[in-house]
């Protein structure tokens, strides 16, 4: 693996045997982070494009980008634009997409940032570094709507009771804040195997930065983009991500399964946009043990068909 990254990407070998990258091919890495999966494809002869809405990450890969002028060119945006982002620079289709969704482990590393509340920081948590922040959200929003952001993008069922304590504790402005007020919400003690404050931290930033609607429309910017025999690899992080990008490819590849008479089949769906997907890849014992990270990771891939893209909602 050759990489300038400080982080260690996750499946990095099970993405790159996904892509089955040929020197010369153009590829997109949407999320580019620290750099780690870009340079992996770099270093095996593609072309990439790789894009990130963070602007401390832009900023911070421009010396990579300089090292490898031609190879490597970084675009500040989601990627869930890139189809019209490619097109800007000349770009149709392409052989290869890569997302690693979620947030990245620069975003977690730095307290300044708010992600994270294993070091105290504000309480921010944006992506971007615009808009609301997750100061902004919990210090003005009733508490019925903090307890539905927490049961939906958090899968937490003390939602309602974590809501009424941080409505109680407002105004907050710091990550550990938060969590003393979540932990003292559902009584956690010191050597608890899990932190509660880690599905309500989740919930926070998912909400605030848009990102299950960010990967519904980036599976379809790269259905866009792909071109036949292109080769689709997401890797993600938690229950609600993965049930996206597995639907997804079900459905864009006849893999749905037989209808019933509580749901029929539907003979109105367009041509199969991707293969079979290839069968789910999770971290082994090894890579967990060097990168914890991993362990709630899934990679699903895909191979583009030659059938036109889908149209939004079908």
């Amino acid at each position: 693996m050759i990489s300038a990254a400080p982080h260690i990407p996750v499946l990095l070998d099970e993405v790159l045997d996904a892509l089955a990258i040929v020197p010369g091919e153009i590829h997109v890495d949407g999320t580019f982070g620290a750099g780690g999966y870009s340079m992996a494809m770099v270093h095996r002869g593609a072309q990439v494009f790789a894009f990130d809405r963070d602007p401390d990450a832009i900023a911070e890969g421009q010396p990579l980008a300089a090292a490898h002028p031609g190879a490597l060119t970084l675009i500040e945006g989601c990627f869930s634009n890139m189809e019209r982002l490619l097109e800007e620079r000349g770009v149709a289709r392409v052989s290869g997409v890569t997302l690693d969704i979620g947030v990245s482990s620069m975003q977690l590393d730095r307290a300044e940032r708010g992600f994270s509340f294993q070091a105290d920081g504000p309480l921010d948590m944006r992506m971007s570094q615009a808009g609301e922040s997750a100061a902004d959200f919990l210090n003005t929003a009733s508490e019925q709507d903090i307890a539905d952001v927490i049961y939906r993008y958090g899968e937490e069922h003390r939602s309602r009771r974590i809501a009424r304590f941080i409505v109680e504790a407002r105004p907050l402005s710091r990550t550990g804040e938060l969590a003393a007020v979540v932990r003292k919400a559902v009584g956690y003690r010191a050597g608890d195997k899990k932190d509660p404050a880690t599905r309500t931290f989740q919930a926070i930033r998912i909400y605030l930065n848009g990102e299950l609607d960010e990967l519904e429309k980036g599976l379809e910017a790269a259905e866009a983009v792909l071109e036949p025999g292109g080769r689709l690899a997401v890797v993600t992080f938690h229950s609600l991500e993965d049930r996206i990008v597995k639907q997804f490819l079900r459905r864009r590849s006849g893999s749905e399964g037989a209808g019933s008479r509580h749901r029929p089949v539907n003979d109105d769906l367009p041509s199969v946009s991707f293969e079979k997907p290839a069968k789910a890849v999770r971290a082994g014992d090894r890579e967990i043990s060097v990168n914890p990270r991993a362990r709630s990771a899934t990679l699903r891939s895909a191979v583009r068909t030659a059938a036109s893209a889908w149209r939004t909602g079908q």
